[in-house]
């Protein structure tokens, strides 16, 4: 537990001290209300370190156990459809997606609705899981899958409204959070490493970007039919 504590203060220290040092020294601003910030700094690093500790002990154990028992299924259609399920609901619970879906919404002036964006970038997403799960059970070249949704996503940018194409790629973005990726990578890799003469390094990764391109395309078709 310390090892690990240890570990999450190299890592939050050192970008907190280069801010702080910054605006005291090059700013010349000094610190506002340091036993707030002292206080926060405390409150992130504690935050921090149990929230990855919890990831390590549940989320990633589970969805490597998912992706591992996906086989007794006995039926490579269903697995599909059941990657596209858990790729669709991790989404919906996405922080960051919900904090740009309301900015979108506002900036739209509520042409543009949360809920419609959340739903759409996770059906996108849950549609890249599907091809990645796809992928692992045929074994199926990531090239051969990823440069054909390139060039979907070329052509939608070139006909989509303006408007849609940032919050296309952002919601792109907003979509590998700290509960999906945990969830999703583990499940493609435990799968990948019990399905018969399949390499997890080749077929258990590469998952994410499938369904960052899959949101991105879902929402670049949302704007072409809303005309955001």
């Amino acid at each position: 537990m310390l090892k690990d504590l240890f570990s999450v203060f190299k890592s939050l220290t050192p970008i907190v001290l280069a801010l702080l040092l910054f605006q005291m020294i090059i700013l010349k601003n000094p610190l506002q209300k340091p036993q707030s910030f002292f206080g926060g700094y405390f409150l992130s690093l504690v935050g921090l370190f149990l929230f990855l500790k919890g990831i390590s002990l549940c989320l990633i154990p589970l969805g490597d156990s998912v992706g591992a028992s996906l086989p007794v299924l006995d039926n490579k259609f269903l697995i599909i459809v059941v990657g596209f399920i858990m790729g669709y609901l991790s989404t919906l619970t996405e922080p960051a997606l919900h904090s740009l879906a309301m900015e979108a919404e506002e900036i739209s002036i509520g042409v543009l609705q949360k809920q419609t964006l959340i739903h759409a970038v996770a059906l996108g997403f849950g549609a890249g899981m599907a091809l990645g799960i796809t992928k692992i059970l045929f074994q199926i070249s990531t090239t051969k899958i990823v440069i054909p949704l390139l060039v979907i996503t070329i052509i939608l940018t070139y006909f989509a409204p303006d408007g849609i194409v940032g919050i296309a790629f952002d919601s792109a973005s907003a979509t590998t959070g700290p509960i999906n990726i945990p969830i999703n990578m583990a499940i493609a890799i435990g799968l990948s490493r019990v399905i018969a003469g399949s390499d997890p390094l080749l077929n258990g990764f590469g998952l994410v970007g499938l369904t960052s391109l899959g949101s991105a395309i879902t929402v670049l078709l949302l704007g072409l039919i809303i005309k955001v």
